[in-house]
């Protein structure tokens, strides 16, 4: 091949590698809602013991971020179970379960079989786990369970970014009040003191007044 031509060939190859890297790290520019299992919905076959699709295949393809949502078109023959806990998830039940990184998802509904629609926010970036544990977790060991990475994106829109309430601080009680100033009747106890003390004088002094006055008169 003509020196020319390699380079030619070199440089396109570096542009093409350059333009696949770029793409892969263009950030999100807006929210996104995954149908989760696509057109199959988040459904089991008691027939065939089998989930509708393989969601595992299916979530490989999606890019999660924080503030997009998942949606699950289902009905209440299974279970929507959201988890951080990874012992959680392998398990395929509820049972040990956390509040507070385990959630259940069931729109409210508790009529058998009813079709529904449920979506769930992503606002933990990192691993975040969904399965059904419905007959006793035999979906979830057959199928319906996948995990899932989720990136920053975008970080969460306002609607989801909701701020921690404020440290509770308890307020006082009866036991804890405080007591009144004390007011101590007919004044302060150092003026009485000194009235007392001027009265004495006065007293003390009088004879010699009249005494004096009495020779001045003589």
């Amino acid at each position: 091949m003509h020196p020319n031509a390699m380079t030619k060939l070199l440089n396109l190859m570096v542009i093409a590698l350059l333009i696949t890297v770029a793409a892969s790290d263009t950030p999100a520019t807006a929210y996104t809602n995954h149908t989760v299992g696509g057109d199959a919905g988040w459904l089991f076959d008691a027939k065939t013991n089998k989930s509708t699709t393989n969601y595992t295949s299916w979530a490989a393809n999606q890019t999660f971020n924080l503030g997009d949502y998942l949606i699950f078109n289902t009905n209440t023959n299974q279970s929507v179970i959201q988890t951080y806990n990874e012992t959680t998830f392998r398990s395929c039940s509820i049972d040990d379960a956390s509040d507070n990184d385990t959630s259940h998802f069931n729109g409210g509904e508790t009529e058998f079989g009813k079709s529904l629609t449920i979506a769930v926010p992503l606002t933990i970036t990192g691993p975040n786990y969904f399965f059904s544990d419905a007959d006793d977790g035999v979906q979830c060991q057959t199928g319906m369970a996948f995990e899932i990475s989720v990136n920053r994106g975008l970080g969460l829109p306002p609607s989801l970014n909701h701020p921690p309430p404020p440290p509770y601080i308890e307020q006082p009680g009866p036991d804890n009040a405080q007591p009144p100033p004390v007011t101590i009747a007919g004044g302060s106890p150092a003026l009485e003191n000194g009235a007392l003390r001027s009265s004495a004088n006065v007293r003390f002094l009088l004879p010699l007044l009249l005494c004096g006055f009495a020779s001045f008169l003589a």
